[in-house]
């Protein structure tokens, strides 16, 4: 609790207020280990703000590895670098070393100067807190052995942020309701809200699974372009129509349709990567260039929905090891994985040897 009375948010309440501040261009205050840091998120810094930050003391720009491995930054951090913001610098080149769309029209960024002294943990917990809000992973911080009390903005315990960040998802049974679904008949969803105030995931129920014996499951990320457009860029619509179409045969079947976007990164940072697609970049290359891992997503989100839905054994209708890994690690027995090849096309074609090549799904 912050404090005092029980009207008052925990830290959980307050991360999703945190996240819409840095979304909507507001700074956030995270403070560990007798020290403050200001934060705001590097694509959604104002002129007027920039300046009110500089006042507050030396800004620096934190981001991934990744993100300066393409900027030829030195991340003496290891997963992370800090880069001094120059007195010149404006919020159009703050979004511009934060955003690789536009590499090839502004090459001349630098040359960097990246911080090698002191502690990096509060800019660390800046850029988690920036690719939770589904932003790209670079923050502008100013550390302090203060933030006045009259700025009147978000405040964070790092420590307790750093736990909650990476903790097991805590998520809640909000309500269920009967769908026929014409590719398997009788179905039910139920929605599930995480505790953090992230994004609700869905299960669907086909028919009546039995609860004693492995049930035959989907884990499916939301792709919006792929299940909603029919995109022909990747195979997510057609392996879900199919799943559904099994489970209709088998008469009964779970889908987990779980909202991570663009393997965990959102669909804003999902089109930036499909832009640099379009200069010639793989979809694990993309991800890597905006700063992101190959894959951001959570699949234990997937083993706390079987087990609050009764299933603690599965059937994965999967081509990828890494889910069939995820739920055995965290209690659900993978009894069988079933190949689910749909969906090849002369478009996708490239994307799927990548999956194949660098993600090590079986196609």
């Amino acid at each position: 609790m912050t404090s005092g009375s029980p009207l008052n948010p925990t830290l959980a309440e307050l991360l999703p207020r945190a996240r819409a501040d840095l979304r909507a261009g507001v700074p956030v205050v995270v403070s560990g280990g007798g020290r403050h840091a200001l934060v705001m998120a590097a694509e959604a810094v104002s002129p007027e703000r920039l300046a009110a930050f500089r006042d507050q003391g030396e800004p620096v720009l934190a981001i991934t590895r990744w993100r300066a491995q393409t900027l030829k930054a030195r991340a003496y951090d290891g997963d992370l670098a800090r880069l001094a913001l120059p007195a010149t610098a404006t919020p159009d080149w703050i979004r511009a070393v934060a955003d690789p769309v536009d590499d090839l029209a502004t090459a001349m960024k630098g040359p960097f100067k990246a911080l090698r002294e002191g502690d990096a943990d509060l800019h660390r917990l800046a850029v988690a807190l920036a690719k939770s809000a589904h932003l790209l992973p670079a923050a502008l911080v100013v550390t302090a052995k203060a933030v006045p009390a009259v700025l009147n903005l978000t405040r964070l315990n790092g420590p307790e942020l750093d736990t909650l960040l990476s903790a097991k998802p805590v998520l809640n049974a909000v309500v269920s309701g009967r769908v026929p679904i014409a590719l398997a008949g009788a179905g039910r969803v139920h929605i599930f809200r995480p505790e953090d105030g992230s994004e609700e995931h869905y299960a669907v129920e086909i028919g009546q699974p039995d609860r004693t014996r492995p049930v035959l499951t989907r884990l499916h990320s939301a792709c919006f372009t792929g299940d909603v457009l029919g995109s022909l860029k990747c195979d997510c619509g057609p392996q879900l129509h199919t799943a559904l179409a099994m489970m209709g045969e088998a008469g009964s079947g779970l889908l987990l349709y779980l909202n991570q976007e663009g393997r965990g990164i959102g669909l804003a940072n999902k089109m930036r990567a499909y832009a640099l697609q379009d200069q010639g970049f793989d979809t694990v290359e993309a991800n890597h260039r905006l700063g992101f891992e190959d894959d951001e997503r959570d699949f234990r989100i997937g083993s706390a929905i079987l087990k609050n839905l009764g299933f603690d054994a599965a059937r994965l209708i999967t081509n990828n090891p890494a889910k069939v890994g995820m739920l055995e690690d965290n209690g659900v027995n993978v009894t069988e994985r079933i190949e689910i090849k749909v969906g090849r096309s002369a478009e996708n074609t490239a994307y799927l040897d990548t999956k194949a090549r660098k993600s090590g799904h079986l196609l």
